[in-house]
């Protein structure tokens, strides 16, 4: 059956007009739809995300939420040719065989790109598609401050962009790089897995170098780059004391390195990145981290009040002398949480302060600030004093 010709407001779970059908006039079954039509349906749909697996439907994720599109349920054949079709090399499909995950970048072409994780669950095949948008979005698009910009636009040092699984962390960094592309003359190094966003020279020349495709290790690019003349360095995300090694060394001999971090907090961020390092080494870490430290941008997405979208809530931290001398002595990084809430003047605010601001917009609603905030009893006393009424 042909895809639909118009594309549904909100995705409904298992409505002919809001998936493809897989079926036959007689209901027989005539075998699973294409990648490319499950594709295709998933971005109509507004979907950030496709799941296929063995003994389900695809799924798709439309604003937060999960609907199965209306096909019957992929046998474990019909699963695994899915995935086999996503993997765009040889090279790919061996490591899969082998390790039974594997990450790698898809193009569709007309339809988009895609970052992907195939993997096996139950003994089938499985992956997760996240489709990402071929048009970097602007810092005002996704409700970062100037001080998001103040930070890319920083001559050296080291700039960490946190939060968990599926909070924008990529798309952010995106934005500030397609920032410093446009306003410095410089060379960008990036090292990415995969590569999602593709960058185009403007005022910058961009080199984006893809794990597994370019090179085999973050660590080993990282230490290449600093020979290819850089003057801004994106590692897509720190993962061991060789990396984040690596990466302060850059940061202390003048580059800018932007960074993600699976972090849910500022404080947490502090903690992971010297808890990377052997105990033998921390409070050397603790030096270096503190002295090169631009700042630290931690987000989280939730559902936006109109349901129309999902909303960013931040927490930013910039490396003020009292931030800094917080991260060197362990007993006063604890303190952090306070410096950033005292910090307003700076640029600084806590996630708390953020979903405060963003609840009495009526951005957002109580309960999804209340998925981000440390203590929930905390928010509504803070709102109370802030002079919020909940209609509820």
């Amino acid at each position: 059956m042909a895809l639909p010709t118009s594309t549904p407001d909100v995705v409904a779970p298992r409505t002919a007009d809001a998936a493809v059908v897989a079926s036959g006039a007689s209901g027989q079954r005539v075998g699973p739809p294409s990648l490319r039509d499950i594709l295709h349906t998933a971005v109509s749909n507004g979907a950030s995300d496709v799941h296929i697996r063995t003994g389900a439907p695809p799924i798709i994720r439309v604003r937060g939420d999960l609907w199965p599109l209306d096909i019957p349920e992929l046998s474990a054949a019909e699963a695994e040719e899915l995935v086999l079709a996503a993997m765009p090399s040889e090279r790919d499909r061996q490591q899969f065989a082998e390790m039974h995950e594997c990450d790698f970048a898809y193009t569709s072409t007309g339809i988009g790109r895609f970052r992907v994780n195939a993997y096996r669950t139950r003994g089938g095949a499985a992956m997760v598609m996240r489709h990402v948008k071929e048009v970097i979005p602007s810092f005002d698009e996704l409700g970062l401050p100037r001080i998001a910009h103040d930070l890319a636009l920083m001559p050296s040092g080291l700039v960490l962009v946190c939060g968990p699984t599926g909070s924008g962390k990529t798309t952010t960094l995106a934005a500030m790089v397609d920032a410093i592309n446009s306003e410095r003359r410089c060379h960008i190094l990036t090292i990415e897995d995969p590569i999602e966003f593709l960058h185009r020279n403007q005022l910058a020349t961009i080199s984006q170098r893809e794990l597994h495709t370019d090179t085999l290790q973050f660590a080993r690019a990282l230490r290449s780059g600093m020979r290819q003349d850089p003057d801004v360095i994106l590692v897509g995300e720190i993962r061991d004391a060789e990396t984040m090694r690596t990466a302060l060394q850059a940061a202390e001999t003048g580059h800018l390195v932007l960074a993600s971090l699976h972090a849910r907090t500022i404080v947490d961020a502090v903690n992971r990145v010297i808890d990377i390092f052997p105990v033998d080494e921390q409070r050397q870490a603790r030096a270096s981290i503190a002295e090169s430290l631009q700042g630290i941008v931690c987000q989280h997405l939730v559902q936006s009040a109109d349901g129309q979208g999902r909303t960013m809530v931040l927490e930013i931290a910039m490396a003020t002398p009292r931030v800094r001398e917080a991260i060197e002595d362990v007993e006063k990084t604890g303190t952090v949480q306070d410096i950033v809430a005292d910090g307003q003047y700076y640029g600084m605010r806590t996630f708390e302060q953020d979903a405060i601001r963003l609840v009495m917009s009526g951005t957002i609603t109580v309960e999804e600030a209340e998925k981000v905030v440390p203590r929930a009893a905390d928010l509504h006393v803070a709102l109370r004093r802030a002079g919020f009424r909940d209609q509820g």
